[in-house]
Formats: structure tokens, sequence, C-alpha cells
């Protein structure tokens, strides 16, 4: 359920194609849906402007596909977080335009057409195995309206890589930076752009990495000023936040 929803359902009562009684029982799941095990909020989209996100691990498939048939009953789109094949071979029995995203471990379902946002979100990765978290934030992104392009391996080890794509980070409305080991990238990238620039810790690298503690701290003690840092692999956090920061720009 968002705000679009909500004036079309409006608009079917005024010209009389949909009864009150019908809208009240439309909205009587608002705002949210008791499963027993879980609480459907159908309100969030008209809240926040993006419908509930299903956060697939610690659930089991049988739940989570409960969960996603809920939310596409009220016409809402659909993304699933740290899905597997299971959970999409799942879902898209029952809804053939589910989309498997392979590596952002994700399920998608668009119902309707979210409007595009202006601007540009450049995602910058520090080497090929930050992808995975890259490709969660470029599909919460998009599933926002966001325009996203993925840069990916061009950390400090070879820095020359980057600095080759000046035009390109220029161009950038926001950027996500991911990157694991000691997180430098961020730090770099941030003196090099004035837009506002995402840091997302990632839990690559050896073990005194601490599972992405050590890029987390540097990125949270950078010294390039206006870097904001997301938890450690939150590519979904940080998708949703530049979405957001797009959606602003009028």
């Amino acid at each position: 359920m968002d705000e679009r929803i909500l004036r079309s359902w409006i608009r079917e009562m005024r010209s009389q194609r949909m009864s009150g009684h019908e809208l009240i029982n439309r909205l009587r799941d608002l705002p949210f849906r008791d499963l027993g095990f879980a609480k459907v909020d159908h309100h969030r989209g008209l809240r926040c402007g993006l419908a509930e996100v299903i956060f697939c691990e610690g659930k089991t498939t049988d739940r989570v596909v409960r969960i996603s048939r809920e939310i596409l009953r009220h016409g809402s789109n659909l993304l699933a977080t740290r899905a597997n094949v299971e959970i999409f071979e799942r879902i898209r029995a029952e809804e053939p335009k589910a989309q498997w995203h392979e590596d952002a471990r994700c399920v998608t379902v668009e119902r309707k057409r979210v409007a595009p946002l202006k601007g540009l979100l450049l995602i910058v990765t520090g080497g090929t195995s930050d992808i995975p978290v890259a490709e969660e934030a470029r599909v919460a992104a998009e599933a926002m309206g966001a325009k996203v392009r993925l840069m990916p391996d061009v950390g400090v080890a070879g820095i020359h890589r980057l600095l080759k794509q000046r035009k390109a980070l220029d161009a950038a409305s926001v950027l996500i930076v991911v990157a694991g080991m000691e997180g430098a990238l961020a730090s770099v990238v941030g003196g090099l752009v004035r837009r506002p620039v995402i840091a997302v810790p990632t839990s690559v690298g050896y073990g005194a990495s601490f599972g992405g503690l050590a890029a987390l701290l540097a990125m949270l003690n950078s010294c390039a000023a206006g870097i904001t840092v997301v938890n450690i692999d939150n590519g979904f956090g940080a998708g949703r936040a530049a979405a957001l920061m797009l959606s602003l720009r009028g």
C-alpha cells in the first residue's frame, strides 16, 4: 500500500466504480496485518515511500512466502533481501513476474512502475569480492526508482583505476562506496567529490579485519568530511539512504 494506490481507490469510489463499503474492506488491514508469527506493515509505503522489505535470513521459506503473499495482495512491489534460490522458486510459483538477483541475493516483484528519481547514483567497490553488497544496494535503490551505475574493482591497491574515472565520479549525484579490508576507498572518494558519499564496510578481508570491523572503524574515522557510514555489509541500508537523498532533489 502506498499513496499512489490509495489515491486510485479514492478515484474509483468517487466515480462510483467502488462502493464505500468495498473501500473500507480494502483498508481494513491497515496499518498492519497480523499473521501470527509476523505483523506485515501495510502502512509503510504511505509513511516511508517503500513497502515493507523482507529480510529473509532467520526465516523459514514458508514464512517468507506467506509474508510476500500478503505484501503482493495489497498491490505493492516486493523486495526480499538475503534470499536464496529456494525462496525465489517458491515465490515465482505464485508470482511469475518474480526476478532473482543472484549476486544481490534478492527477489523482486514489480507490480507497478515506480516513478524515476532525478540524478545518478554511482556505486563504487574496492574489489570484486565487494560486489554482492554493492548489488544489494543497487537493487534496493532501483526499487525506489533510482538510476544506478556500478563501478567495480577500483580499490586503493591500484588507485590509478579510480583516478581514471574522475569524470564519472563528478557526474554522480550521490555515491555509495563499498569496501572491505582496511576500508580506505571511502576516504579517497570522499576527498575527490562534492557529493554525498555513503560508505559501506564489508566483511571481506583477512583475520585482522575482524569481519569488517576494521573497515567500519576506518570509515567512521575518515578525515574526508561529509561521509555517512552504514553497518557492515548493509547494502540495503545504503541503497535506501541514497534513493531518499535523490528523492529530495526536486
